[in-house]
């Protein structure tokens, strides 16, 4: 009978601790992407980002054109040629274009760096403001509404402004939702 008595007493104190646990628990959730968007340096960002796109779509235009006039050189002379020099121009031809096309991918990779690189200072700062929210109101988690195009907040009710009190702490302003009024 003892035994039964202090088995309850424990299981009634781990279901009050629980229960204590499970009232302190406030959970917010928020869309980084909307945030940063808002950012009013994502203007200048942007125009970086386009700036750096043009220049490497220039350069690979640029050598993509010198590829192909040496094509059209090839082609012009290649009957006049002998065996080994068709053969050398040809051989230096497929290295050109493998180098085109490795300069290609190196300037994808670039653009996705630079675009990190941009990026960092406004996601630390959105992020900072996040925490500082959370650790304000007493938030013990926060998740993100989207992972890039994916979906990660499945359901919630949108009595939480979280997303609102971040923007405040950054100094910004909800956008107004457009009228319907037709």
């Amino acid at each position: 009978m003892m035994k039964v008595k202090v088995i309850l007493s424990a299981i009634a104190l781990f279901c009050v601790g629980f229960v204590a646990q499970a009232q302190e628990l406030k959970i917010g959730y928020t869309n980084v992407e909307f945030i940063m968007d808002l950012m009013p340096e994502m203007e200048q960002i942007g125009a970086d980002l386009q700036d750096y796109q043009t220049q490497l779509q220039t350069n690979i235009q640029t050598k993509g054109a010198d590829f192909q006039r040496q094509v059209q050189s090839y082609q012009q002379a290649a009957q006049t040629m002998t065996e080994e020099a068709r053969a050398a121009k040809e051989q230096e031809l497929t290295k050109l274009q493998s180098d085109l096309q490795k300069y290609e991918q190196d300037a994808q990779i670039s653009y996705q760096r630079k675009l990190g690189e941009l990026l960092e200072p406004v996601q630390n700062k959105v992020i900072n403001a996040i925490n500082a929210v959370a650790a304000e109101n007493n938030y013990t988690h926060v998740f993100a509404e989207t992972a890039g195009q994916a979906p990660i907040l499945l359901y919630t009710k949108e009595e939480d402004k979280f997303t609102e009190l971040v923007l405040a702490k950054l100094g910004l302003q909800m956008p107004t939702a457009p009228t319907g009024g037709q």
